[in-house]
């Protein structure tokens, strides 16, 4: 982890004075690590997640720290999503992380039974009172003003239950809330852009949109829907990691970005073939498609695109 102190950027704070939407990279388990960062950032993605990690292993194992959390200094601005259950565990995550981000996000949103059977994740939502004392927590630890808190949630099925939350996380001080519009049962459904707009409009401080957003259409649309000041893709930026530049598809100079830089961070066959995946899944034909999919090495890989892409 490089602590940065000479590179120039804009922090989240100032992003949201300064843009009318702002455009954001999801945490996503095992694919929003440091190479696909970087990625995103050449293509208008302005600010960027990390994965969830879970703070407990985090703070007790270098090992974890290590294995979790990659960043440099062209990193930024960057927040670190933790997986947290108790205030003390919160803020101890976040001492740690704070010369290397420029902000933590607390996930009560993942709906996965693991996480919430751990106490973490979309429980947490029915725990606004926890909540607010997580915030309170690594606000009055960590000593800068520039230093956001947010949080990422799911709605409940009544939506007043949803306000009533995010006002608390308010009072205490939250930097923004970004809100998954769907319960924490539903998967493939709608998302409820109506909930949002009545969260929206019930707090202050900055709400950005998650879900269904998979082209840069999408943003403009659901920006103006909801009122909201910012967007966040998951799978739309997977499939296109230039949606935010106004791609369709993702662009073959794109994969070639990716080429170059999952090379020179070493990135693992599987996340590096996993990612070229979803890239292509609109750009190959089907037929190809399971061909391409099927390969089982980097040189493999590297010819193929060189064979029938060009790259």
């Amino acid at each position: 982890m490089d602590e940065v102190k000479d590179f120039n950027f804009a922090t989240p704070l100032e992003l949201f004075k300064e843009k009318k939407v702002v455009k954001i990279c999801a945490p996503m388990v095992r694919y929003s690590k440091l190479a696909f960062r970087k990625l995103v950032r050449q293509y208008e993605c302005d600010l960027a997640f990390t994965p969830m990690i879970i703070s407990d292993s985090f703070i007790k194992s270098l090992k974890a720290r290590d294995s979790d959390f990659t960043t440099c200094k062209e990193d930024r601005p960057l927040i670190v999503q933790f997986a947290a259950k108790n205030a003390k565990e919160f803020a101890d995550a976040a001492e740690i992380v704070v010369p290397y981000s420029d902000g933590v996000d607390l996930n009560c949103g993942c709906p996965q039974r693991w996480a919430m059977a751990e106490g973490y994740g979309a429980c947490l939502i029915r725990k606004p009172e926890l909540v607010k004392d997580m915030i309170n927590q690594v606000k009055s630890r960590v000593n800068n003003e520039n230093f956001t808190v947010s949080i990422k949630i799911r709605i409940h099925n009544d939506i007043r239950e949803t306000v009533d939350m995010c006002q608390k996380a308010e009072k205490a001080g939250v930097s923004w809330v970004t809100v998954h519009g769907r319960t924490k049962e539903q998967r493939g459904q709608p998302v409820n852009f109506e909930a949002i707009r009545t969260i929206k409009d019930s707090l202050q401080c900055p709400v950005i949109a998650n879900g269904d957003i998979r082209s840069e259409e999408d943003v403009e649309r659901i920006a103006e829907l909801t009122g909201v000041n910012g967007v966040m893709a998951a799978r739309g930026i997977l499939q296109n990691p230039a949606m935010y530049s106004g791609y369709d598809n993702t662009p073959l100079d794109c994969v070639q970005k990716w080429l170059d830089i999952s090379t020179s961070l070493g990135t693992p066959y599987h996340c590096f073939h996993n990612h070229l995946i979803y890239m292509l899944e609109r750009v190959l034909p089907r037929a190809e498609r399971r061909i391409f999919n099927a390969l089982v090495s980097s040189s493999a890989v590297v010819d193929y695109l060189k064979e029938h892409l060009g790259i």
